[in-house]
């Protein structure tokens, strides 16, 4: 039996989730390349990524998912083509909690679609900010013309990452079908 491999890159925000997205889905350990967070500044957690986190899911019908994570800090945005390379598509999340949210979901859009139309995004940390309102994003994708599914999630749920994940394939089934 062959079995086939696809590629989904996480991106987006620091702090917003993608470590603990691959985490929260992986068969595997994950490869996590964490070092002490020297951007206090950006935001408060110890560690961040600084190279790339790997992990993997089988889905039911056997398709192996290879789950690449990408730092989140645009010092790092060297990498993020490289890491785009092969995949069928993005899983973009931002950190509502962030007070740039709306800012950092222009940003890391702009950046990832000249990778890739293939995007669905996802909003963490919705509990944190309860003063602004969600519906920000889905204006800004009005306002954009850009037609991306959008979800709130938390990101260390697995069915909520399975659901990014999935509409993710399904978006490209039916673009390709």
């Amino acid at each position: 039996m062959i079995i086939q491999k696809y590629k989904i890159v996480f991106a987006g925000s620091m702090g917003a989730g993608k470590t603990e997205a691959i985490k929260a889905l992986s068969e595997i350990t994950v490869l996590a390349t964490e070092a002490l967070n020297t951007d206090q500044e950006r935001h408060q957690k110890l560690n961040t990524t600084v190279g790339i986190d790997y992990g993997e899911i089988t889905l039911e019908d056997g398709h192996k998912i290879e789950l690449y994570g990408t730092p989140g800090q645009g010092r790092f945005d060297f990498m993020w083509g490289v890491i785009c390379q092969g995949a069928i598509g993005t899983v973009i999340l931002i950190d509502h909690s962030n007070a740039n949210s709306l800012d950092e979901l222009q940003y890391y859009v702009d950046i990832f679609r000249q990778y890739g139309e293939n995007i669905v995004i996802g909003i963490s940390h919705l509990d944190e900010n309860i003063e602004t309102s969600s519906h920000q994003y889905r204006t800004w994708l009005i306002q954009n013309n850009l037609n991306y599914p959008l979800f709130f999630i938390d990101a260390r749920k697995k069915d909520d990452i399975l659901m990014l994940i999935e509409t993710l394939i399904t978006t490209l089934e039916i673009k390709y079908l």
